[in-house]
């Protein structure tokens, strides 16, 4: 007994004295550690530790007014492949070789650009030189396409086994494509230099955000990445773009430049009471005739405004007492020389206006009447009249958030940097001898909508950052009455004189679906040194004006410049692209809200809706939703005509083979029936066909064209 307790006792002591010099053991290697080879193990762990990696944050979105995405980042990819990760090397490179048919084969399928051989031969060539990052696809990949890219053979193994690297880049991209291209702007492909242009340029402080701080420590044979400093991403921009009401814009300039070739086209659509810039666009013509957002000319272009400025001049005139739009001038034959130049009226070689009223000036245009009662008002001190000018603050800068906006030059008579003469004055009345960018010219026209509030346009509306509003921008009076309320009315008068009267250089402005008042404007464009016509005369063509004219929304301008096609008028080319805006964009606001305004102009008489040209199952099935009478029919297309109490119903014959009469019809009806008849079909404008280039009747031959107009 007492020797088995011996044992144990012995067994346990040894034990016992293991346990104790292990311990010494430990605390020995320790003190080893830290005081003797202290420097070695802290130089080996630096090596292994990357210190103050910056962590980028997220560049804030830019979004419409109401919530639409209109700018993101979103991350891409280049991919390299490190051949000299040691894991390719063991075992005389039996890894790499293993894989590398398979690889290059994959790689081939996945990128397309490059056969399985090229691949394997530049892989191969690589490995034997070294290569630390081999590109294996010069363009950037999205994350989708690196997730797939790491299945492939020898990746699916990892970046420490393959050698895989990935270098991530953002990319910044619009849902809407180009739609406010330039007002939205772009950023440099380096994202750490921020904006280029635009929103993105001058709010690019508030989108950047604040990088943070990592370390990157290798761990176990992998890399681990821990955050001392978070990144704060950027802040996100709500501008006060409608996505719907820029849409309009940019289709209705498109098509209105393509019609007369114009170089340029631009057009501003702003809420009259709040400033809220609603759509810009800015197209410009390239060289195989495209045309592109390259420049914010909206907002930047210096130029002679022409015949829109001669509202300004006669406002002053009459806010000073020293005119009135009743007075009589005489225009004569259309020719009339101020000093030693000759002033021309449009209709100058069909005999001139001979004796008109001063609105009638405006109405049509004449540049001899309006510039004959400024040089009456104010040839003695034209000081007083620039002075008036001044006193409206249509020269006062308006700091808006576009980068590269310009600003008015209005010269004054003791100006001593700038030649005044006694031919100034009568030109400046009319347009000339000064230069306001398009969207000071729209504002000056928002003032007289705006019951005489001159504001700033604006195209931001709030800064936000993680949902909660950081700074609000609302509008801001730059001049709180322009001139008299009398004054106003006289000027809103001539205005709607210019749309309606008999005289009116924008009669074609005129619509039935809106009342309009503005503007016309055609200046020949100054070739600096070369005059107006070195090289041919150029023009610049406007209208500028608001809607509706009972109780204005909306204030738009549009400009073309070096128009191709056609007598350069303004009242025809940009009058009729406002035209179309207005109609449309008032369409899009009833429908969006109807209001009071809506029902009170409904003709209580008439109940029984217009209804298009088409299918009537369809019409049927509107019609007993809203429980209105309809007469009887057993075809499937129809005319419906509204009457007094219920909607008549004509036969239209479709037959396979013979081109119907498509007049009234929708788009979509129309368009239907020709495509069952084998024909393909183009389709221009909007709304109901007004015409068709095949006459009804015709044999449709399968295959042929045909073109229907739409208005």
């Amino acid at each position: 007994m007492s020797d088995k307790r011996k044992n144990i006792v012995l067994r346990f002591g040894i034990v016992y004295t293991i346990i104790c010099l292990s311990f010494f053991l430990v605390i020995y290697r320790i003190l080893v550690i830290q005081f003797v080879e202290h420097d070695k193990w802290m130089a080996l762990a630096a090596q292994n530790i990357k210190t103050n990696i910056v962590v980028k944050p997220n560049r804030g979105n830019i979004y419409a007014c109401d919530g639409r995405l209109m700018a993101s980042s979103i991350p891409t990819y280049y991919v390299y492949m490190d051949l000299r990760v040691p894991a390719l090397h063991e075992k005389g490179g039996k890894l790499f070789k293993n894989n590398i048919d398979s690889l290059s084969m994959c790689l081939s399928g996945f990128f397309r650009d490059k056969s399985a051989y090229q691949y394997k031969a530049l892989l191969a060539r690589a490995y034997q030189n070294g290569t630390g990052e081999f590109q294996l696809y010069p363009k950037k990949i999205t994350y989708s396409e690196l997730k797939q890219l790491k299945t492939l053979p020898l990746f699916r193994l990892g970046r420490n086994k393959s050698g895989l690297i990935s270098k991530v880049l953002f990319r910044r991209v619009r849902p809407f494509g180009s739609l406010a291209k330039r007002t939205i702007g772009d950023i440099y492909a380096e994202e750490s230099k921020g904006g280029k242009n635009g929103i993105e340029l001058s709010f690019n402080t508030n989108l950047l955000g604040t990088p943070g701080i990592s370390t990157r420590e290798k761990v176990a044979n992998s890399y681990m990445n821990t955050i001392q400093v978070e990144p704060i991403d950027g802040m996100d921009i709500t501008t006060t773009i409608d996505v719907d009401l820029q849409d309009i814009a940019e289709k209705a300039l498109m098509d209105g430049v393509k019609k007369f070739d114009a170089a340029v086209g631009y057009v501003i659509l702003m809420e009259v009471h709040s400033g809220e810039v609603k759509a810009i666009v800015n197209l410009q013509r390239n060289e195989d005739g495209t045309y592109t957002e390259n420049k914010n000319g909206a907002v930047s272009d210096m130029a002679e405004p022409g015949s829109t400025f001669k509202v300004a001049s006669l406002m002053a005139a009459i806010d000073d007492g020293k005119v009135k739009i009743t007075d009589t001038i005489n225009t004569y034959n259309g020719l009339f020389k101020f000093g030693t130049r000759t002033m021309t009226d449009h209709n100058a070689n069909h005999g001139g206006y001979h004796k008109i009223t001063v609105a009638q000036a405006i109405y049509a245009s004449s540049n001899i009447g309006i510039s004959r009662a400024i040089v009456k008002a104010y040839g003695h001190n034209p000081s007083e009249f620039v002075n008036k000018l001044y006193a409206m603050k249509l020269n006062e800068r308006m700091n808006l958030e576009i980068p590269g906006a310009a600003s008015p030059q209005i010269k004054h008579p003791n100006d001593k940097t700038h030649e005044w003469s006694n031919t100034t004055l009568p030109w400046m009345s009319v347009g000339y001898e000064t230069q306001i960018p398009p969207i000071y010219t729209l504002a000056f026209y928002n003032s007289i909508a705006n019951d005489g509030k001159l504001i700033r346009p604006f195209f931001v509306k709030s800064i936000s950052h993680n949902g909660q509003i950081i700074k609000e921008f609302t509008t801001e009076v730059i001049n709180p009455l322009i001139c008299k309320p009398s004054t106003l009315r006289d000027i809103r008068s001539t205005l709607l004189g210019v749309v309606e009267d008999k005289l009116g250089t924008a009669q074609g402005v005129r619509s039935k679906y809106v009342r309009i008042a503005g503007k016309s404007g055609t200046a020949q464009i100054s070739q600096g040194k070369g005059g107006y016509k070195t090289g041919g005369t150029k023009h610049q063509v406007a209208f500028c004006g608001y809607f509706p004219y009972e109780k204005p929304l909306y204030t738009c301008i549009c400009v073309m410049r070096q128009p191709g096609i056609g007598y350069a008028s303004g009242g025809t080319m940009t009058g009729s692209v406002f035209k179309n805006i207005a109609e449309q964009v008032m369409a899009l606001n009833s429908n969006r809200k109807p209001s009071h305004m809506d029902t009170d102009s409904i003709d209580k008489e008439h109940m029984i809706p217009v209804t298009k040209v088409g299918y009537y199952k369809a019409i049927q099935t509107v019609m007993n939703a809203f429980k209105l009478p309809l007469a009887a029919n057993s075809t499937d297309w129809v005319k419906a005509f509204a009457e007094e109490k219920q909607t008549r119903i004509e036969k239209i014959v479709v037959t396979k083979n013979v081109v119907p009469d498509l007049s009234g019809m929708g788009a979509k009806d129309a368009v239907f029936i020709l495509e069952n008849m084998g024909l393909n079909v183009q389709v221009i404008g909007r709304g109901k066909v007004i015409s068709q280039n095949m006459k009804p009747g015709t044999f449709a031959r399968k295959g042929s064209s045909v073109m229907i107009n739409l208005q």
